[in-house]
């Protein structure tokens, strides 16, 4: 076989027809510049050649189902293994899925519930056992010989009623005499029962005396008296009853639990789910104080303005806030705050159906009627509930905060399934227990001989998987934790983890930044993993900036020499000290250490301005004080899990953009806040699209593209032919072309093929019409224009300075290689954090914004990240404040100030474990980001 992937002429996107050759069974990192090709060469021609192949070797009919791909533009790729892709847009956005799902542990949990678990009563709580007619009988005869029984079968239990027709049938099938309330009645007799009072019946089926000879008897009479109370058997001894039962049956309550089976466990499936949230866990209600945010406001003044609702806007809300207030004899003129509180309540959740008269009164119209009072919050809730329009339910979203289902409380399930337990846990709080700890718990959980023997091949599959787990450095993750509230970084893992366990052979995986927000100290376990997965077998190309993971990597690709149109070379390929020796490598230099970030000779102090938030208790956070110094870079940091993100992104965004931007985001579990006076807004940086669809791109969102519109509307010949702005946009008739709507590109139905996208044939995927396109500024039409990159941008727009400054941020903040017009789909998360971060730049600064950052370094290189640096000391010194949640220790040694988190993930993190300069932080023992600051201060 080849011992190497060789690729011949790859011209994909920005490469340069370039040659490369990649050793099988090897660790391969590629490494460059943002925009160098990297992810173009690793992904877009290696993966889509090894994945096309696969769809090929498929039917026609298959095809029509899986898709079939384009042949990238490569010329031949030798010695292509099949190709699996582990990238970072992976994560579910399904509220049901969940880490366990993800991984399977779940299933195999669910198999343990049901084949070893040991049932409760759901009502009190008992242990519950279910017993053969066999051991029910041998039980019995094990009672004084001459014993008289009773066997019966308890068939109403604590229900009121007279129950004429029960008796009448229970007569007519040839029994003979009935229990009720511990009295044995004649059936024959008229029997007459209180209506109203509860009572306990059970059909008489047999009365014996314990002697030699009646077994068979006794077990006849049992099977009848199981088969007619669903299980449950009752033996009378002169007095003292017994309770007996065939099924998982509680004897206090009388409650008995379906089949114990793996589907009960399933908060997917009717048979698992909670009834009340059906499974998900949470259940979503309108908030009245989101409805009415500033009760300082009248009701006239507007404090409560709701779609539909607008009390100087709709004739019906005046009808009706005119007549409550005349029946209920309050007024529109004070403050809601001083209003009674039943006032309140009668505004939010309506009068009871009580009727009230109306006046209906417009210009041309005018009525009385009389109707009830729904309340705003009714309102909401029933509209929310009955329509089917997705923007309808998005509207009044904004009014609704998200709460554990008051019944399960977040289990998702129902309470017959949490009452089943191994380990005396059910199977929630077994989910909820992070992975390390959960393995801990399996390894000792007590099981007796037989539930090892049905238990031991499951627990063994278990135990693996959270091996696998633990091995990348998730080990703080919970089972029950949502798939969609995971990094790209840590779907990412899940997914690595996933593929060891699958201990494949002779496969190409391909990475993306698997390290993203991994703390240092767990690098060394994620590289453990991967070259275990080499180790069997395999080859792994990893698109990777981390430092550690070049110099664990057994050959190295070179990508540059810098981003874009000056990239898609092959800058150097070999060992760590191949690239190093490169002249022309940037990697080189910084691995080198002939290029660095240094280190601030003077760090800036607090002045005694704090935004200090106190009994944060989010997620893991243990009732921690926090305070941030207005004005400095300030940085988050701590291992994987320690309560960053549950900090920074569920706790102070929310405050501060709901009391400086007027947000109604749902606050997390924290106390009060103070010092937002410091502040005039607040701005989150994260790296969500700038844009869901192909119409949105760089020069949209940084609103560059009006500024350029107006300058091609300002020309003679858009004068002359009459051209406005709005010509000059794709996104309205007039000046787009028509066949494709300004798409550019068009979409060709195959039938039992997939649908394939060609260039628009009438504009050649130019956007715009013919007229359009002959209106030129500088011999460039509007096409060309959106066609050019950022860098390119720049020189041309140079003297206007309108454009100019809004383009040349995007430069700074390294996106010169992307073009103007750029597809929004097709930019990494960290190339959209980045136009975010370029067109907070380009707008006037008042100094007192508060900016959040979420990882900026995720897809940056040391070069990238040493122009990030700058950008957040300049954002610094206009007197802003930054907060960054960072693992990179070039951006965290050049913080003012750090809140360090831990000790450690998940249960074992939350706390601070100390806060100050990064010199303050490398001198404490018990911070493992101090640790690794020590090495680099």
């Amino acid at each position: 076989m080849n011992d190497f992937i060789i690729v011949k002429g790859a011209k994909e996107n920005n490469l340069k027809n370039i040659d490369v050759k990649i050793p099988r069974g090897s660790l391969t990192v590629f490494t460059g510049l943002s925009g160098s090709g990297k992810s173009t060469l690793a992904f877009d021609t290696i993966f889509a050649e090894g994945q096309r192949r696969y769809m090929e070797s498929l039917s026609s009919y298959a095809r029509q189902f899986l898709g079939m791909m384009e042949k990238p533009d490569v010329e031949s790729i030798e010695g292509l293994s099949p190709t699996i892709s582990i990238d970072q847009k992976t994560t579910s956005h399904n509220p049901r899925s969940t880490v366990g799902t993800v991984t399977e542990i779940y299933d195999y949990l669910r198999l343990l519930f049901a084949r070893a678990g040991t049932p409760h009563c759901p009502n009190c709580g008992r242990e519950i056992k279910r017993q053969t007619v066999d051991e029910i009988a041998d039980k019995v005869m094990e009672l004084p010989t001459g014993s008289k029984i009773l066997v019966t079968a308890p068939v109403i239990r604590g229900k009121k009623g007279e129950y004429k027709k029960e008796l009448a049938a229970y007569r007519k099938s040839g029994f003979a005499r009935v229990k009720i309330d511990g009295i044995v009645y004649d059936l024959q007799e008229e029997i007459s029962l209180e209506k109203n009072i509860k009572h306990n019946i059970s059909v008489v089926v047999d009365r014996l005396v314990v002697k030699e000879g009646i077994l068979r008897r006794l077990t006849e009479s049992l099977e009848t008296a199981l088969r007619l109370s669903d299980g449950l058997a009752v033996i009378d001894c002169e007095g003292e009853e017994t309770l007996f039962s065939s099924r998982y049956a509680c004897p206090d309550c009388g409650i008995s639990i379906e089949e114990i089976e793996p589907r009960l466990f399933s908060f997917n499936t009717v048979w698992g789910a909670c009834p009340s949230c059906s499974g998900l866990g949470f259940t979503q209600k309108v908030d009245a104080d989101l409805i009415c945010p500033d009760r300082t406001k009248t009701l006239r003044e507007g404090a409560i303005r709701i779609s539909g609702w607008n009390l100087d806007s709709s004739a019906v809300t005046q009808t009706y806030l005119g007549a409550l207030s005349k029946r209920y004899n309050f007024s529109m003129d004070v403050p809601v705050k001083d209003l009674p509180q039943e006032v309140f309540d009668l505004l939010m959740y309506g009068n009871g159906g009580e009727k009230i008269p109306l006046e209906y009164n417009t210009k041309t119209f005018h009525s009385t009627y009389q109707a009830a009072w729904e309340g705003f919050v009714n309102n909401l809730q029933r509209r929310y509930e009955q329509t089917s329009s997705i923007g309808v339910k998005w509207d009044i979203e904004r009014y609704m905060r998200t709460s554990d289902c008051p019944v399960c409380h977040g289990r998702r399930l129902k309470k017959e399934a949490l009452a089943v337990t191994v380990g005396e846990k059910n199977i929630s709080e077994i989910c909820d227990m992070p992975v390390g700890a959960l393995k801990e718990f399996l390894a000792g959980v007590p099981l007796t001989a037989t539930q090892h023997a049905i238990a031991d091949g499951i627990l063994k599959e278990i135990r693996a998987r959270l091996d696998f787990l633990i091995g990348v450095g998730l080990d703080y993750l919970t089972l029950s934790r949502s798939a969609a509230t995971l990094s790209g970084g840590e779907s990412q893992r899940i997914r690595l983890a996933t593929q060891i366990g699958s201990a494949l052979t002779g496969v190409l995986y391909i990475l993306d930044e698997p390290s993203i927000g991994l703390h240092q100290r767990d690098n060394e376990k994620l590289l453990a993993s991967l070259k275990g997965l080499r180790d069997i077998g395999n080859t792994l190309i990893v698109v990777e900036h981390d430092e550690d993971t070049m110099r664990a990597a057994d050959y190295l690709v070179d990508m540059g020499p810098k981003a874009g149109i000056h990239g898609g070379e092959v800058v150097a390929c070999g060992t760590v000290e191949d690239i190093m020796n490169e002249p022309r490598s940037i990697t080189g230099d910084y691995l080198a250490g002939r290029r660095h970030i240094p280190v601030p000779s003077v760090r800036k102090k607090p002045d005694g301005r704090w935004l200090k938030v106190y009994g944060c208790a989010q997620n893991n956070l243990k009732n921690i004080d926090v305070a941030i110094p207005a004005g400095l870079v300030t940085l988050v940091t701590g291992v994987s899990g320690s309560g960053k993100s549950s900090l920074v992104n569920e706790i102070l965004y929310p405050i501060l953009a709901n009391g400086l931007n007027g947000a109604r985001l749902p606050r997390g579990k924290s106390g009060d806040c103070e010092g937002l006076e410091y502040f005039d807004k607040v701005i989150a940086i994260d790296q969500s699209p700038i844009g869901r669809t192909p119409r949105s791109n760089p020069a949209t969102y940084t609103g560059v593209f009006t500024a350029i519109r107006d300058l091609f509307a300002a020309t003679t010949d858009a004068k002359t032919m009459g051209f406005k702005s709005g010509r000059f946009s794709f996104n309205v008739a007039g000046g787009r072309c028509e066949n494709c709507q300004g798409d550019g590109i068009m979409k060709i139905e195959m039938h039992f093929l997939p649908d394939v996208y060609v260039p628009c044939e009438v504009c050649g995927g130019k956007r715009y019409n013919r007229e359009t396109l002959e209106v030129s500024y500088k011999g460039k039409n509007i096409a060309d224009v959106l066609d050019m990159t950022v860098e390119e941008a720049c020189d041309f727009f140079k003297n206007q300075a309108s454009i100019y400054n809004k383009i040349s941020t995007l430069n700074e903040v390294g996106l010169g290689y992307i073009k103007l017009g750029q597809s929004s789909t097709t930019l990494s998360g960290g190339e959209a954090q980045r136009v975010k971060l370029a067109t907070e730049l380009s707008k006037r600064s008042t100094g007192k914004t508060f900016y959040i950052l979420d990882e900026p370094t995720t897809g940056l290189s040391s070069y990238d990240v040493e122009k990030l640096v700058k950008i957040l000391l300049r954002l610094r010194d206009g007197g802003n404040t930054v907060v960054v949640i960072e693992h990179n220790l070039d951006v965290v040694k050049i913080a003012d100030y750090i809140i360090d988190l831990g000790p450690e993930g998940g249960d074992g993190g939350g706390e601070v474990v100390a806060c100050g300069t990064p010199e303050e932080i490398a001198a404490c023992p018990q911070s493992y980001t101090g640790q690794f600051l020590k090495k680099i201060l």
